[in-house]
């Protein structure tokens, strides 16, 4: 499944782009735990600012997984980042996720992923 980058160009410097989600998938392994691969794109600029992780909701909010990002992808955009080992609700048939960045905090923005 993918995703079309919903980027806004801002005027001021002064503010940056929130981590956009570019694309996402999920696939449940024979353990019955689930496997989000998710690319990123965001202008990190260094340790000041940059996507810090990602992270994967259920229906009301809650929180299931979370990928931490530990460096800036400074020279690596858009990049792809794992987590697998995610417990999913019996019945679920969809997730929210949401990315954030050193900065700015979580992005408003959510990406819907369905669970095949």
């Amino acid at each position: 499944m993918r995703f079309a980058p919903c980027l806004l160009v801002l005027a001021s410097g002064a503010l940056a782009d929130p981590p956009a989600i570019l694309d996402a998938r999920a696939a449940q392994g024979g353990d019955g735990h689930w496997r989000f691969d998710v690319t990123l794109a965001h202008p990190d600029s260094g340790w000041d600012h940059y996507a810090d992780g990602w992270e994967v909701l259920g229906p009301e909010g809650a929180r299931l997984g979370f990928r931490g990002l530990l460096h800036p992808h400074v020279t690596e955009q858009p990049f792809t980042r794992s987590l697998a080992g995610v417990s999913i609700p019996e019945g679920l048939t969809e997730v929210r996720l949401r990315a954030r960045c050193s900065v700015d905090g979580w992005s408003a923005e959510t990406v819907t992923v369905p669970l095949p």
